[in-house]
């Protein structure tokens, strides 16, 4: 017999080391934008895997794609040539910056690379980033991530990084030298609340960098892949990076991550510098073929930016302050938002989570319809 909920919690109560503070839903099944518990229960999902399920759960292209990939072949490593990996660093290279692609596994795999390249580039440096940033928990990303809560357990921490506040312009090109590597920056930010970077602080970064010959890296691990209505969240910024990192969304579900360069930095590293086991493998990438498929077409895109529209005028109705985002990655404050969060999935089957005490984020698939958006700031007001 399948194990029940109390019997997973007793495993990961003895077996599983406790990182996460997992909500009491064993999720069984997904279609769209829809999930289904162990007991048969429906939810509406608005997080989508934290900006990973793009196109929804099980989307019949993408687990076609995967299907066909895995009955082929799975795995040779790098050493040799696959397709699906050659043709989807085009792919991504064509539809960005135009230079050349790594493939890694992870967001904060993608970050290392660019904080890498950055520093073979300059041969060292320091690496400026903003306050409330998160590029994840490896230890390079996470000496980037200036959040003292994630990181004073863990120093030291790799050092050469300097911090300035997310809104000051100023003090972000002030605080760039010729001792300066790279900025590393998300054009907005994700797992500090959704909050879109000020164009003046964006513009003062790349104009710092020109000077100071240093890189201004992207980080679009959640903003990226159609997200915000652009299938790059920079297209609707006035700054171009050099380098940007992609990864959630890319695989539509499977673990892949991405360092794009423009062409002025495609072959600073060289044979040995860099390498992972698992990326960029037949399967994640075929994935990957199969989720641009879906999301790299200007009507799907148009189409983002105005569910997005509607999920903001509808929260908007609601009594709760601060509605923000770009696209469908849209967050509101209210007090309390852990224990809404839990409320939401218990009590109206709705899909979100909190990203600290006063704010909820909302990040559907991208594919959700209208209704189902009615349908979920209907839910939310219910329980208000």
């Amino acid at each position: 017999m399948p194990l029940g909920l109390t019997d997973l919690q007793a495993l990961e109560r003895d077996w599983v080391m406790p990182t996460y503070a997992r909500q009491p839903v064993e999720f069984v099944r997904g279609e769209g934008c829809r999930l289904w518990d162990a007991d048969g229960n429906e939810y509406l999902d608005f997080l989508a895997g934290i900006s990973v399920a793009q196109i929804g759960h099980c989307h019949p292209a993408l687990v076609e794609a995967i299907r066909e990939q895995a009955g082929r072949l799975m795995h040779v490593s790098n050493l040799y040539y696959t397709e699906p990996a050659m043709r989807l660093a085009q792919r991504l290279a064509e539809s960005s910056l135009g230079g050349k692609v790594f493939f890694c596994n992870s967001g904060a795999e993608a970050s290392e690379c660019a904080i890498k390249l950055a520093r073979r580039h300059r041969r060292g440096g320091e690496v400026v980033v903003v306050t409330d940033g998160f590029h994840g928990r490896t230890y390079g990303a996470l000496s980037a991530t200036p959040q003292e809560t994630k990181q004073e357990p863990f120093a030291p921490l790799v050092p050469g990084f300097k911090v300035v506040h997310r809104d000051d312009a100023a003090g972000l090109s002030d605080a760039v030298g010729e001792q300066t590597a790279a900025v590393l920056i998300e054009p907005i930010q994700g797992e500090s609340g959704i909050h879109p970077i000020a164009d003046d602080v964006l513009v003062a970064a790349r104009e710092a960098c020109d000077r100071h010959g240093a890189l201004l890296i992207f980080d679009e691990v959640q903003c990226g892949m159609g997200r915000t209505g652009t299938l790059w969240a920079y297209e609707q910024t006035p700054a171009r990076p050099d380098v940007m990192t992609v990864a959630k969304g890319l695989g539509g579900g499977l673990p892949i991550g991405a360092c794009i360069t423009s062409p002025e930095y495609a072959d600073t590293f060289q044979k040995g510098d860099h390498g992972s086991t698992f990326a960029g493998g037949p399967v994640p990438c075929a994935a990957a073929h199969a989720v641009l498929d879906v999301v790299h077409d200007e009507a799907f895109l148009g189409e983002v930016r105005e569910k997005g529209e509607r999920l903001q005028a509808g929260l908007h109705d609601l009594p709760v302050t601060n509605v923000r985002g770009r696209g469908l990655m849209c967050a509101f404050d209210i007090d309390g938002a852990p224990e809404l969060s839990t409320r939401l999935l218990i009590e109206q089957r709705l899909v979100v989570n909190a990203t600290g005490p006063v704010t909820i984020r909302l990040e559907p698939p991208l594919t959700v319809s209208l209704e189902e958006i009615d349908d979920a700031v209907g839910r939310v007001g219910a329980l208000l």
